[in-house]
């Protein structure tokens, strides 16, 4: 399956009769780079923006239309996993997950705080949620008279094991 930014590169490339390396050298990238971005099919995400930017010069294009293009195949061709463990087809997860990598370093930072934040509250949601669960059912065995006997040594140390 061929990802958007491969159809871009290969279709520029057969257009002008250039080569990996005659794309390169206009862009000023590594040959490994552009052919990495030509024949990968699931980029999990975008390039870096200084390398999308030298890629649209290597292909003499504009820089916007090779990012939106870039980002889209990040989208479309990234596994489940990299879509932060949600339902695939999320618009919402999938304009995240693609704009991340364009945001400042201090934003991304900003960002990964809040989001460790509001896991962080609902874990403690759900801890508090577990911890009355259990008191309510060390109740619910307090009111039944369970009786416990104790096992005999030898089978106690197996249990334990």
């Amino acid at each position: 399956m061929v990802n958007p930014l491969q159809e871009l590169i290969r279709g520029r490339m057969a257009e002008q009769g250039w080569s990996f390396a005659d794309v390169a050298r206009r862009g000023k990238l590594p040959r490994s780079t552009v052919h990495h971005l030509a024949t990968n099919e699931r980029p999990s995400r975008p390039p870096h923006p200084q390398t999308v930017t030298k890629l649209a010069a290597g292909l003499d294009l504009p820089p916007e239309q090779v990012r939106a293009v870039a980002a889209q195949s990040a989208v479309n061709t990234a596994p489940p996993r990299t879509r932060l463990g949600m339902a695939n087809g999320d618009p919402e997860v999938e304009i995240m997950a693609a704009a991340f990598g364009r945001l400042g370093r201090s934003d991304r930072r900003h960002v990964a705080e809040l989001v460790r934040s509001l896991l962080d509250r609902r874990d403690a949601e759900a801890d508090k949620l577990f911890d009355a669960l259990n008191e309510a059912a060390r109740h619910r065995i307090d009111d039944e008279s369970v009786t416990v006997t104790r096992m005999p040594e030898r089978e106690q140390q197996t249990a334990e094991v």
